[in-house]
């Protein structure tokens, strides 16, 4: 026997639904703001790329494999987050954590082997301070690498009131605006990928 819907109940879902779709609308709009920065960046360093004052040029600083393979765990995350989203549209609370999870640790393997890179060029000399170069590209890529730690801080945040509480719509709206800003990183890595370092150390 099947119950029917009360006009309350039915109210209380049109109301989360509403307050979705305008979470998603506010970060759709939140996002498009970030990619005016990233735009921005992006542009300097084209016109600054090849200002480098004497020091060495993105063909003797950047190790292609070694970025190549950051790209590869940045992409795998992108597929984890999709899949840990399916699970949150689902209700299930398991798939969700492993999968949040899986991409977590691949993100915090992606800023290390970023920090790494920055430490290495610090290290020999060639910092933010030695060329116009230098400088769009520690600002362009470091602007991208202090959001993955933002987005990373926002994982643990938001997952685990999930593994104690449940998915409520508060945490489906939540984890879906995380995915929405982790599939946009990857978007603008894959174009920090191609005109930073592989037109660099190929072009």
């Amino acid at each position: 026997m099947t119950h029917p819907i009360s006009s309350s109940q039915e109210n209380h879902v049109d109301h989360d639904q509403e307050v979705y779709s305008k979470t998603l609308l506010g970060f759709w709009i939140y996002l498009l703001t970030d990619f005016v920065v990233f735009a921005t960046l992006f542009a300097t360093y084209m016109v600054l790329h090849n200002n480098t004052f004497g020091g060495p040029s993105a063909k003797e600083l950047f190790d292609l494999p070694f970025t190549l393979a950051q790209t590869l765990i940045l992409l795998t995350s992108s597929f984890t987050i999709g899949v840990a989203s399916t699970f949150v549209h689902k209700n299930h609370k398991g798939g969700t954590f492993f999968f949040f999870g899986i991409t977590f640790l691949l993100g915090l393997f992606f800023t290390w082997m970023q920090w790494a890179e920055f430490s290495q060029l610090v290290t020999a000399g060639d910092s933010w301070q030695k060329s116009a170069f230098l400088s769009a590209f520690f600002t362009l890529v470091g602007t991208h690498w202090i959001h993955m730690i933002l987005g990373l801080l926002w994982i643990l945040v938001f997952i685990l009131p999930v593994f104690r509480y449940g998915l409520t719509p508060v945490h489906v709206r939540r984890l879906t605006c995380l995915k929405m800003f982790w599939q946009f990183l990857n978007v603008v890595w894959v174009f920090i990928f191609t005109v930073v370092y592989l037109l660099g150390v190929v072009g």
